[in-house]
């Protein structure tokens, strides 16, 4: 079977040779010369793909072929700025942040490829903010930067959100890092992330140093704690109701919010 692989091989690489040296007319010159790159190169990769390398010529049709693929780059450092055409206005149009229910219609793939064009969109807004700066203007509309950065945090929370609910159905874990709720011996709940030791944990000293317990001494003043928070909860928003009532008072049209928004 080798020999016959060598055999057609050998028959191949006559073929193309004979239809090099077979030159009609002036015409086929160019496509002549095209056909022997072509068998050189062959005849060079057979041999080494060091020498196939070595002798690649940009300037045949062979080169037009890179075996390296590079994005082209279009533009320069100017990508870093507005359009000119928002050059020295005082107001740019611009459209609402990407909201959460928009993003979770995308697929992961869009996502991603948006995830990009904000922070192509944030780079440039801050160059831009940053030259107003260095310049002692102000910068065409500001609020921007703003829309992008909530559009990129809204883009990372669906992304969590997909990736909780694949752990679920994998692991039917919610957190990335197993944990569980803990207390220490002042009375507080944490979340303690469980840790991998090189040895068992009754062996551990380090292990054993922690306390994940509350005394009983320190009860009664948990319960202090607790009735001290919802009593400030209730200074506050005791303060907020009277501040608004006077402010109420004093400017009657002023618009109230609603009964939901303000704290009870």
């Amino acid at each position: 079977m080798a020999a016959y692989g060598v055999a057609g091989r050998v028959m191949g690489l006559c073929k193309q040779f004979h239809n090099v040296c077979r030159i009609s007319s002036s015409t086929n010159l160019h496509n002549c010369a095209t056909n022997f790159t072509k068998l050189q190169s062959r005849l060079n990769w057979d041999k080494s793909p060091l020498i196939a390398l070595c002798s690649y010529n940009p300037t045949s049709s062979l080169g037009q072929c890179r075996a390296l693929h590079t994005t082209t780059s279009r533009r320069g450092l100017e990508e870093f700025f507005d359009y000119p055409d928002n050059w020295g206005e005082r107001a740019v149009k611009s459209g609402g942040p990407w909201t959460a229910k928009q993003l979770r219609k995308k697929s992961n793939e869009d996502l991603h490829k948006l995830w990009y064009v904000l922070l192509k969109e944030k780079n440039m807004l801050l160059t831009v903010e940053q030259e107003s700066k260095r310049e002692r203007v102000s910068m065409p509309s500001p609020e921007r930067i703003r829309k992008v950065e909530r559009s990129m945090i809204r883009l990372e929370t669906v992304v969590k959100e997909r990736e909780t609910a694949l752990r679920l159905l994998q692991t039917g874990q919610e957190k990335a890092r197993p944990g569980a709720w803990r207390r220490n011996v002042l009375g507080f709940t944490y979340w303690y992330r469980f840790k991998e030791y090189a040895i068992p944990w009754y062996m551990n000293r380090r292990y054993k140093r922690k306390k994940f317990y509350t005394p009983k001494f320190v009860e009664p003043y948990v319960r202090l704690q607790i009735e001290k928070y919802i009593r400030d909860k209730y200074r506050k928003d005791r303060f907020e109701r009277e501040t608004l009532a006077k402010l109420k008072e004093r400017f009657p049209q002023m618009k109230v919010p609603a009964s939901g928004n303000v704290r009870r």
